[in-house]
């Protein structure tokens, strides 16, 4: 933290005692100020410190003490560049109406040309008066600097003196940190300062001491060493969460085994399996409630792989035996995507498009409309819409969750949403990209800085809640656009493709919620059901459903999205969550099946369906399926060899 400016000296030139005496009336005069009592004040202090800057050099106690009669001619002194008390006074004092007896001296033009950089980032009027007034006004009068001179060292000078007034006085500085952090963002886009404002409520991820609270001195030191060793490939909330859980992990180890002294004195039973049991039952620090099924797996992989990780390092007390198996990590269970339903998802969006916070409604409704992951929109870029002659408008999505970039396509109504909110955004010089570190022009900005997620979250939690629903996140309108896309036909490669996944199994979650094929073979099975029963309404029997309804076509089974057999007299479609059929092609690798000449033509057949579902399989990332039919096609090409042989 820097260190507290002294007072530095005031600029040369002061006029007599008697000529600022003088002034100093005409100056109160012309303010309506002047009287009696604020001159005497003046002449007292002129008396006792005939050279102004020498005030500076008493405590601060005595500096604060000066009486409301002295009080204006210091702030006269101040004004007119005769005094410069440090920022410990400027910051302790407070001044009545410091903007408006700035007018008329030197840093009047420069207070105006910050209020007015504010107002373009979008500063409400209180946060750019008061960023002015209790930020920029003190820089200046301090330093003796024009606006264009403020440095990095400056401000950190001054939030020193605002956080040693907050420890005096026992209270928080967060009011003044806010003013602070506004009028440092002003000074970036005004190309003033070269750095962004640090964040707010970033942790100084150095270190990770403040996690390992209650764990033991030797652990919690072996554990710095295994984060700092992770520094270079993690990122910074990767490495908190890592922290977080290992500590959980220590502070068992102390509670169960205060005496234990080395990771290499670790005992399965003791000390792994009365942690996986307090990890089932384990609660969260706030609320109370039971920790998830996803925290319980990530606490129980995280310790694992450290201890994976320091015995392929060769750490000296690395355990010397494996301790955590994959059989101790709990299954998830496999929820289906949290889509809202159409009348609620129709009812955010109404009450979206008439909220008066435009750019965080309109980025909301761009999620809905993309699916977007919350922290790919924010991080969306200003030229993010590409034009490709005769395929339409596109969106770059930025790298992201899984550090991918991808396109996807937009219709007519979303590219004119994105150009409102770009006509909406607050216009800002280019920020750091979080990732890269390149100066990039974001497409939500507010304020001088990116939209948060916490800020889109909590509109759309409005939003719900205004239109009599419960809460829901932003991850919801990513799975309402999905499911919206798959019911209405679209493949799962392309919704693959658009929702940016990796493997085939995320897209297909999509797939169990509403299968076409599923629906169509439960109305199959029904209606036969019904005959049988007789129960089935209708002179004529039931409707069976002719597998062309299903695939458009005859030769459509061998292109839909779905596990394919071909079978001697026909074909089996099922849907990917059934997964494979026990029994598909059971009797082509029967040692009793046999064949002759007259079937060659079937087993031809056969063969070349087989080949072009090995492709789709491959195409679509099926591992399993694909070795299936890999598998086929050995034993048909040797019945085929024997069979043509004979």
């Amino acid at each position: 933290m820097p260190a507290l400016a002294s007072a530095a000296p005031a600029e040369p030139g002061r006029p007599p005692a008697a000529d600022l005496l003088s002034e100093y009336a005409a100056w109160s005069a012309r303010r309506g100020r002047g009287n009696r009592c604020f001159a005497d004040g003046a002449a007292n202090f002129l008396q006792r410190w005939p050279t102004p800057q020498a005030f500076a050099a008493e405590p601060l106690e005595v500096m604060l003490g000066a009486d409301q009669h002295t009080r204006p001619f210091i702030t006269f002194l101040l004004l007119h560049d005769l005094l410069r008390p440090g920022y410990d006074y400027l910051v302790d004092r407070k001044f009545a109406a410091l903007l408006e007896l700035a007018r008329g001296t030197r840093i009047e033009r420069d207070l105006d040309g910050f209020v007015q950089a504010a107002t373009e980032l979008g500063f409400s009027q209180h946060v750019r008066s008061r960023a002015a007034e209790r930020v920029m006004a003190r820089l200046l009068l301090q330093t003796g600097h024009r606006l264009h001179e403020v440095t990095v060292s400056d401000l950190g000078e001054l939030e020193t003196a605002f956080r040693a007034r907050a420890e005096r006085r026992g209270t928080n500085w967060g009011n003044d940190r806010g003013f602070l952090h506004a009028a440092w963002t002003v000074l970036f886009h005004l190309g003033v300062v070269s750095v962004t404002p640090p964040n707010r409520r970033r942790h100084d991820h150095t270190g990770h001491t403040h996690h390992l609270g209650g764990v033991p001195a030797w652990l919690a030191t072996r554990l710095q060493d295994y984060l700092t060793a992770l520094t270079g490939t993690h990122a910074p909330s990767t490495m908190d969460g890592i922290a977080i859980r290992l500590a959980h992990f220590g502070r068992h180890l102390a509670a169960i085994d205060p005496g234990l002294g080395s990771l290499a004195g670790l005992d399965r039973q003791r000390h792994i399996e009365t942690y996986l049991a307090a990890v089932a039952t384990a609660r969260a620090m706030w609320g109370g409630q039971p920790i998830s099924a996803g925290e319980q797996r990530n606490r129980i992989i995280t310790l694992g792989r450290f201890l994976t990780d320091i015995t392929e390092w060769g750490w000296p007390d690395a355990p010397p035996r494996r301790l955590v198996f994959s059989r101790d990590i709990p299954k998830l269970p496999r929820a289906l995507p949290r889509y809202l339903p159409v009348d609620a998802d129709r009812r955010i969006a109404q009450t979206l498009h008439q909220s008066p916070n435009r750019l965080f409604a309109d980025a909301l409704l761009l999620a809905r409309a993309t699916g977007l992951r919350v922290g790919e929109l924010c991080a969306l870029e200003l030229d993010c819409v590409h034009e490709i002659p005769g395929t339409g408008a596109w969106l770059k999505v930025p790298l992201g969750k899984l550090d991918t970039e991808r396109m996807v396509p937009l219709d007519e109504d979303t590219v004119a949403l994105i150009d409102r909110i770009a006509q909406t955004r607050s216009p800002v010089r280019p920020l750091p990209h979080p990732k890269i570190g390149r100066p990039t022009e974001f497409l939500l900005t507010r304020l001088g800085k990116r939209i948060s997620t916490a800020a889109l979250r909590d509109e759309l939690a409005r939003a719900a809640e205004t239109a009599g629903l419960p809460k829901a996140t932003p991850h919801q309108l990513r799975h309402t656009w999905a499911t919206a896309l798959i019911n209405s036909g679209c493949s799962l490669q392309a919704l693959m493709v658009m929702l940016g996944h990796t493997s085939a199994a995320m897209s297909l979650r999509y797939a169990r919620l509403f299968d076409h094929t599923v629906r169509a073979d439960y109305e199959r099975a029904l209606a036969q059901a019904k005959t049988q029963l007789g129960t089935s309404p209708g002179a004529d029997g039931p409707t069976m459903l002719p597998i062309t309804d299903i695939t458009s076509s005859a030769d459509g089974w061998k292109d839909t999205p779905l596990i394919k057999s071909r079978l001697a007299g026909g074909y089996c479609l099922r849907t990917a969550a059934q997964g494979s059929c026990a029994y598909a092609n059971i009797c082509e690798h029967c040692p009793n099946f046999r064949t002759d000449a007259a079937f060659l033509p079937v087993l031809a057949a056969q063969h070349a369906d087989t080949a072009a579902l090995l492709a789709d399989a491959e195409a679509r990332g099926w591992g399993e399926e694909a070795a299936r039919h890999r598998r086929l096609l050995e034993r048909l090409d040797q019945r085929m060899g024997q069979t043509e042989a004979s």
